[in-house]
């Protein structure tokens, strides 16, 4: 090898070795405003892990639907245009159907039994299966809260939702209780909800009460109407290419991520007691109902043949 070639050999291996030692960058996508505890608590799991891998691993979290819409953030996964993202189960059930199993309506019965799903055999499993299916690994569960409906008008038994134009996440278990009860859903993407009311473009919209706040739904809406007809999560998911790229860190990634996840939850449960006495100081309507009816409406479907988890799945879940 001449001189020169040896020099240019030796200056390209340098540039190589020199870049293994530079941060990796990651970058972790959401579709919920600053301000919410998802974001905040994203920001706090990033200088964690900066912190503690001595700025080996950095991550750069964009809120809002700033890199896409959930279902785009999804498909951001799989061609590495995102590396993190909190996600609905819904959304991730035309990946791999059973992991939207807790999303089903009245299928959970309250944070205590959901706890006790985030870290059960159950659980593990169904995460492994998606990641099969996808090379994407789920780093935690988030609680999201209790759905109830918002309106312009009391909801308090399923027939008072016959016809209504009601905003639902694009996802296919999120029509599943319209549909029982004769509503009209209506798929949208969650940045356009709040206009969409105030246009009425669609009556009504479901989301838990922390959501309700900070979106800033109760400005356009009269009314919410305590359904409770699906407890709600969000999952933490990272892709294997940039799991793998932490190398040595993945541990403390891992560690911090599901910590991020307990944290945000124990926020959105505690602000869940308190929120109902504060919409009504807004001067909401705030409708007790009774879930019987609205649970028997729904509860064929969720025996049904066109559910994506098996009734071992089911079964299990109700057991724990």
């Amino acid at each position: 090898m001449t001189l020169n070639k040896f020099a240019t050999a030796f200056a390209a291996g340098s540039i190589l070795l020199a870049g293994s030692a530079f941060a990796d960058t990651l970058k972790w996508a959401h579709v919920y405003e600053e301000a919410s505890p998802y974001h905040q608590t994203a920001l706090w799991a990033a200088e964690q892990i900066a912190e503690r891998t001595d700025g080996r691993v950095e991550i750069n979290v964009f809120p809002a639907s700033s890199l896409g819409k959930e279902v785009e953030i999804n498909e951001g996964l799989g061609i590495g245009a995102v590396d993190i993202i909190y996600t609905g189960p819904s959304f991730v059930e035309r990946y791999y159907g059973p992991i939207a199993i807790s999303d089903y309506p009245f299928i959970m019965r309250g944070y205590d039994h959901w706890l006790t799903y985030r870290t059960s055999d159950l659980f593990g499993e169904l995460s492994d299966g998606y990641h099969d299916a996808t090379g994407n690994q789920v780093l935690g569960l988030v609680y999201y809260g209790q759905r109830h409906v918002t309106s312009n008008f009391p909801i308090l038994v399923p027939s008072d939702m016959e016809g209504l134009k009601i905003r639902v996440p694009n996802s296919p278990v999120m029509l599943m209780f319209p549909n029982a009860v004769g509503a009209n859903p209506t798929p949208m993407a969650f940045s356009e909800v709040y206009l969409a009311l105030q246009q009425g473009v669609v009556d009504a919209q479901e989301n838990p009460l922390p959501t309700i706040q900070f979106k800033k739904f109760y400005e356009v809406q009269t009314n919410i109407n305590l359904t409770g007809h699906i407890l709600n999560s969000l999952l933490i998911i990272i892709s294997d290419d940039a799991l793998a790229g932490t190398g040595d860190d993945e541990a403390i990634v891992r560690e911090v991520l599901d910590a991020a996840a307990m944290m945000a939850s124990e926020e959105i449960y505690a602000s869940e007691q308190s929120l109902i006495a504060w919409f009504r100081e807004q001067g909401i309507t705030v409708n007790e109902i009774d879930k019987g009816p609205f649970q028997e409406a729904v509860l064929p479907m969720l025996l049904g043949d066109d559910v994506p988890y098996t009734q071992d799945h089911f079964d299990r879940l109700q057991a724990l």
